[in-house]
């Protein structure tokens, strides 16, 4: 799967028949353009078509048009019975491909339209539709042959095929466009505004990942740096050139031994007296000297002026008319090039996944991108996990109601229950047609049997118990995962801001019961439910909810020996998620008249993007502090587009690593080309918008796919939707 934070668990095997937007990953290309007159190289590439292919062109020339075809020592060029794409100059193949899916937007490297321009491959149009002989080969006339020398006496742009192959040759067939631009004024000079819009857009998203330690794809970020003017980045730095970027970054290393959080080994150096105190401003987290209250490092915070500026710039592009007609017409096309690949390449890419051996659907890795760990069992596990307990534990104590201690006998007892009558559809925590639109009746099949009582028992961390009941749960789901060697998983944990001790009570209980695992990695999930917090008097206002939040990572990590357990379990986390209903009614305007996070104290709750852009802004602080120190890093990977307003779409566009969801990109082209053109992960889960908010024959995950998006396929909620163990390849 697709986006996922296993750097460093290996990648597994790849197999070769696979669609045309990864075919790039299985080989291996030189990063260096070799010159395009290289004749030696020129020469160990003429197998492009085949040798029994490129005799039998010769003889039917020979035999069409009487006349001399070139031999084998002339350069090759495209034809029409073969078509290879351009690649620019400084671009590797796999990169090129594994960007626009489509290389005729990558040949004008020094043309600032390079998203949209490209270099025409010299073609005879007279050939269109000639008479096809019995073997399927177009015949040619003299006057095709002619002009097919002339295209070859021309100069040759790289190909993909000018680079080295350390596997076996590409030779499936490719789809390229023939014509070349539209000599209108009026087309060009939309196209021209609109592939400067485009570009702006992707440098803008590119600073902010630069500015938050977040990755940012790599080839996207070469053709930026060989297209647009040079720039100097929000986070102080130069922007990087195309020679001094990695193309291809390093493989991951092996898979480790399990880890154990035992063996997570504290530093003893203690930097906030080095480095400052953690304190919180206007929403956002500043390290400054204890006395004095001056800012003591530097820990590039972005402003809120600045991304309301490019807030509003993505939000007027999304409705541009010259760029919602460029991009809606780019994935037209490229959705139709798909389609055409697979029709002509089919048969070649069954016969490679059958010549990969020891791989095959069931054993290549998997990553669940989008899972919650609350519902991450199916129904079935639920029920028998509860049996065993009720069996075996019946008398320990497992809640307090009005003063009175209640044994988990006592519990199911009042709950007119026996473990002998527990069924499935007691339980009722698989989702139906009811949920469908109703997100609160959803959240309620949280509730084994309905009652809050099971679920705060068996699926919370902080509760009477706490937490066992769940870590051995969670222990049963890790173990079926390490069994499958296969699979792997990027859960969600709640951390909800009601308190500062929320973060020490989840590293306790993580670190206690070692819920660590090679095949495991944690994000942390942050409801978006101030509203509810504010009206319970929990929190004063925003920001004291933000700092309940964050201050306790920024304590971890600049004094590790006073939270150690925090540290270790730090180490296992991925990233944070931003949940909740995007469906509720919001402000959406937001403006420099907006309150600040410590002057909304009001009842109301925040908008998506407020949310979005406080996370955004102290990830930024802590990424940046924690990479100084040499500890590892997180992303934002919020929900988002699965229902709501498109602009929450535009603030994950700037902000966001990752995504989960993103229905309502089919209804944006303007976004959607732009998640494109950027590479930005969506882990979708049709079986969960089935059953929410869209039906499943209406997902637009596989049109996504054919465009060449960078989808991963995930369960979110394998209780609710799902029935087997293995709910991903479910």
């Amino acid at each position: 799967m697709a986006s996922s934070n296993f750097e460093r668990h290996g990648s597994g095997g790849r197999g070769r028949g696979r669609s045309e937007d990864s075919i790039s990953e299985d080989h291996e290309f030189s990063s260096k353009t070799r010159p395009a007159n290289d004749s030696h190289h020129v020469s160990r590439h003429r197998t492009w078509l085949g040798s029994k292919s490129v005799a039998m062109v010769r003889e039917r020339l020979r035999q069409s048009t009487h006349e001399e075809v070139p031999s084998d020592s002339d350069t090759p060029s495209p034809s029409v019975f073969t078509d290879i794409c351009s690649v620019p100059p400084g671009l590797d193949g796999p990169s090129a491909y594994a960007l626009f899916n489509d290389p005729n937007t990558l040949t004008c490297p020094v043309d600032p339209l390079s998203f949209a321009a490209y270099t025409p491959i010299p073609r005879d149009a007279s050939n269109v539709g000639s008479p096809m002989s019995e073997d399927g080969l177009q015949k040619r006339s003299t006057s095709s042959v002619k002009s097919l020398d002339a295209a070859r006496s021309l100069p040759r742009q790289p190909t993909y095929m000018d680079y080295d192959v350390v596997d076996q040759p590409l030779d499936f067939q490719r789809i390229g466009i023939v014509d070349a631009l539209n000599s209108d004024e009026v087309v060009a000079a939309d196209l021209e505004e609109a592939s400067a819009i485009l570009i702006q857009a992707l440098v803008m998203r590119m600073d902010y990942m630069e500015q938050s330690c977040q990755p940012f794809c790599s080839t996207t970020a070469n053709v930026i740096d060989n297209t647009a003017q040079p720039r100097t980045s929000r986070s102080g730095r130069s922007s990087s050139t195309a020679s001094s970027r990695s193309m291809s970054p390093p493989p991951p290393p092996p898979l480790p031994v399990p880890p154990r959080f035992g063996s997570v080994a504290i530093p003893v150096e203690n930097h906030g007296t080095e480095l400052g105190c953690p304190v919180m401003r206007d929403g956002v987290m500043y390290l400054v000297d204890e006395e004095s209250g001056q800012e003591m490092s530097n820990l590039n915070q972005p402003e809120w002026k600045t991304f309301l500026e490019d807030f509003n710039i993505l939000l007027r592009l999304s409705v541009h008319g010259p760029v919602k007609s460029f991009a809606y017409r780019r994935l037209s096309y490229l959705g139709l090039r798909y389609e055409m690949h697979s029709l002509l390449n089919e048969g070649r890419e069954i016969a490679a996944s059958k010549r990969c051996p020891h791989r095959d659907f069931y054993n290549v890795r998997k990553v669940d991108t989008h899972v919650h760990a609350a519902s991450w069992m199916n129904h079935k596990h639920l029920l028998r996990f509860m049996k065993k307990r009720a069996r075996e534990d019946k008398d320990t104590v497992v809640c307090e109601r009005e003063g009175a201690e209640m044994t988990l006998g006592e519990v199911f007892t009042s709950l007119d229950l026996t473990p002998h009558h527990l069924s499935v559809d007691m339980l009722d925590v698989h989702a139906d047609r009811n949920t469908f639109h109703r997100f609160d009746k959803f959240n309620m099949k949280y509730n084994p049997v309905g009652s809050g009582w099971l679920r705060d028992i068996f699926i919370k961390t902080d509760n009477y118990i706490k937490g066992k009941f769940f870590a051995q749960l969670l222990h049963e789901v890790i173990e079926d995962l390490e069994e499958s060697k296969y699979q792997m998983a990027e859960p969600r944990l709640s951390i909800y801001g009601r308190s500062c001790e929320e973060w020490n009570k989840l590293s306790e209980w993580a670190v206690k019961f070692d819920l660590a695992s090679a095949n495991v990695r944690w994000l942390i999930q942050i409801p978006r439910l101030y509203n509810v917090y504010r009206a319970k008097g929990q929190v004063k206002n925003f920001q004291e909810m933000l700092d309940n939040i964050f201050r306790p990572l920024f304590e971890a990590t600049l004094e590790p020996q006073k939270h150690p357990n925090l540290f270790r379990f730090l180490t296992e986390v991925a990233g944070f998620d931003s949940v909740d209903d995007e469906s509720k009614a919001e402000m959406t305007q937001l403006s420099l008249d907006t309150p600040s996070p410590a002057d909304w104290s009001s009842d109301t709750n925040p908008p998506y993007a407020y949310y979005l852009y406080y996370m955004y802004a102290n990830i930024t602080a802590l990424n940046n502090l924690r990479k100084k120190l040499g500890y590892n890093t997180f992303t934002l990977r919020p929900h988002c587009g699965e229902a709501g307003p498109v602009h929450h779409l535009a603030a994950a566009f700037l902000l966001s690593a990752n995504i989960s969801h993103g229905l309502l990109l089919r209804k944006v082209p303007a976004l959607q080309y732009l998640y494109y053109l950027a590479q930005i992960g969506v882990a979708m889960s049709p079986l969960s918008n089935n059953s929410l908010f869209l039906d499943y024959h209406r997902s637009p995950l596989p049109e996504f796919r054919a465009r060449g998006l960078l989808v991963s396929l995930s369960t979110d909620d394998p209780l609710m939707f799902h029935f087997t163990k293995e709910p991903l390849i479910e």
